[in-house]
């Protein structure tokens, strides 16, 4: 779809849609940018409370994966007319409005519409300063590769749509989707220079976020599968079939780009390519800096701070997937 869009030729404008980024930057004067993003999905929770502060979180992480400050948003609503679903819209706009709260931020208005399936989400608006904005296009080979959050949430949530889990089973998975990037990108802003492209892992996978990040910044990447971190019974459940409709697109794209060395079973092959709600962020950074930035990440209690692989010269495929490293 991106395709259909019209060229940008404006020195204020600092990142548009030609690298695929998380959020549009608009420079408002030498010192301060606007950040300006959207997010919206169905429910992945049965609770209407935890589903919008989850949907805040998700939308927010775009901001930080751009080394952006949360400013206000903006709610995106489509909701039913059914006496028994529409009550529940209160309870998610207040999750909502509690976790925008938490960024130190607030949600000034927004607009809703009448549609068959709940959908909730917010334009989320946030500001940097140009010259500590963080794209996309800046990986460099020999950077490595970090992961702020376990994958597998697309994996969970089919599950739970499923009835084969319930809400209770998966606690670590809820709260890492409630968990906000905030922490991560103050441990990126805490080591200064030598973090050079992040992005945040959401419906296209980790390998598909991944692959743009290294589009866009010319480079290739080799995946050391045995560390990406999983949530528990994830396995599990890709075995027994529980696999959305988005991870199967995922995994289908991915083949073009990637090529899987023999020991990365069909499950970890599953899980790399998985649709993630609310997911980490994917940061490149200079080698030497990378074990100051994992002490922050643990010292800001991100759910995981992972070394998961590294930038190479680019080449054809593009990514190389091992189990571990070598």
């Amino acid at each position: 779809m991106l395709r259909h869009l019209p060229a940008v030729d404006d020195a204020r404008v600092l990142v548009a849609a030609l690298t695929r980024d998380d959020a549009a930057v608009y420079r408002l004067s030498a010192d301060r940018a606007l950040v300006a993003t959207l997010d919206f999905f169905t429910p992945i929770v049965d609770d209407a409370y935890t589903f919008g502060a989850i949907a805040a979180a998700n939308a927010l992480s775009d901001l930080y994966a751009m080394g952006a400050t949360p400013i206000f948003a903006l709610n995106i609503v489509a909701w039913p007319r059914d006496p028994d679903v529409l009550p529940l819209v209160g309870d998610a706009m207040r999750g909502g409005a509690d976790k925008m709260r938490e960024a130190g931020a607030f949600i000034l208005g927004g607009h809703s519409i009448e549609d068959r399936e709940p959908k909730l989400g917010m334009v989320a608006i946030g500001e940097v300063h140009p010259e500590r904005l963080l794209t996309n296009a800046g990986a460099r080979p020999g950077d490595r590769l970090l992961l702020t959050k376990p994958l597998g949430t697309g994996i969970l949530a089919t599950a739970l749509k499923q009835g084969t889990i319930g809400e209770q089973d998966i606690p670590e998975a809820i709260q890492s989707m409630l968990t906000l990037n905030a922490g991560a990108l103050a441990a990126v802003r805490a080591v200064g220079a030598g973090v050079h492209a992040m992005t945040d892992v959401t419906g296209f996978g980790l390998l598909g976020h991944l692959h743009t990040m290294l589009t866009a910044s010319a480079v290739g990447a080799r995946l050391e599968a045995g560390r990406v971190p999983w949530f528990p019974r994830v396995r599990e459940l890709i075995e027994a079939g529980a696999v959305p409709g988005g991870t199967a697109r995922n995994a289908a794209a991915a083949a073009g780009f990637t090529a899987w060395a023999d020991g990365v079973d069909d499950a970890t092959r599953t899980l790399l390519c998985d649709a993630q709600t609310s997911g980490g962020l994917l940061i490149a950074v200079d080698p030497a800096v990378a074990p100051r930035l994992l002490a922050a990440l643990e010292d800001a209690r991100t759910p995981v701070a992972a070394d998961i692989g590294g930038v190479t010269v680019a080449g054809t495929p593009m990514l190389e997937i091992v189990h571990e490293r070598s």
